[in-house]
């Protein structure tokens, strides 16, 4: 069965006035999705994304340092037309880690964030808007290669990574991630 990002977010619960702010964005965009191409990088003004936090069972994080961002990040990326965000993230955690095994949490969406990113001349693309849906994947082997997409890729803590991230979302997606972490060694 397809994932369905509507349904996915019908329950949603943000945590704070920015994550409110960002589902109401996101759902306003999913009612435009039988006029416009939604999860294409086509739709300049802005399109839905998706990836993952990679997290181990003792509370590390595996975290992305993005070439192009210069930031350290979640893995993720464009839908490039794909309205199934939970296999989007698959496929970016996969492609940019190398990391093919693991738990996807049911596809239960962890976090969601609308952000701007920044002009890119290179690839001839103005800013515009990311409506990013974020999952955590959970690994038991903690093996990974590094794309061409990151200048690295770590291992850490994720109360040090708290400290490497961009402070305007990040923190509360790796608070959740963190809190899934512990509520899963209480149900071993």
């Amino acid at each position: 069965m397809a994932f369905d990002l509507r349904k996915a977010l019908e329950g949603f619960q943000p945590a704070d006035k920015r994550e409110k702010e960002s589902l109401e964005k996101i759902r306003y965009l999913l009612s435009l999705s039988d006029k416009e191409d939604i999860f294409s990088r086509t739709r300049l003004a802005g399109h839905i994304v998706a990836g993952a936090l990679v997290v181990d069972r003792k509370g590390n994080v595996l975290l992305n340092h993005h070439k192009v961002l210069d930031k350290w990040l979640h893995f993720g990326g464009h839908s490039d037309g794909e309205a199934d965000s939970l296999n989007v993230a698959k496929r970016e955690v996969e492609e940019e880690s190398g990391i093919t095994e693991y738990d996807d949490l049911g596809g239960r969406i962890v976090d969601v964030d609308v952000h701007t990113i920044p002009e890119n001349a290179k690839k001839n693309e103005p800013e515009h808007l990311h409506y990013d849906i974020r999952f955590v994947f959970v690994v038991d082997k903690k093996d990974f290669k590094i794309s061409d997409e990151s200048k690295e890729i770590v291992w850490m803590p994720i109360s040090k990574a708290k400290a490497l991230v961009p402070p305007d979302s990040m923190p509360r997606y790796l608070d959740k991630a963190d809190n899934i972490v512990k509520t899963l060694g209480k149900s071993k």
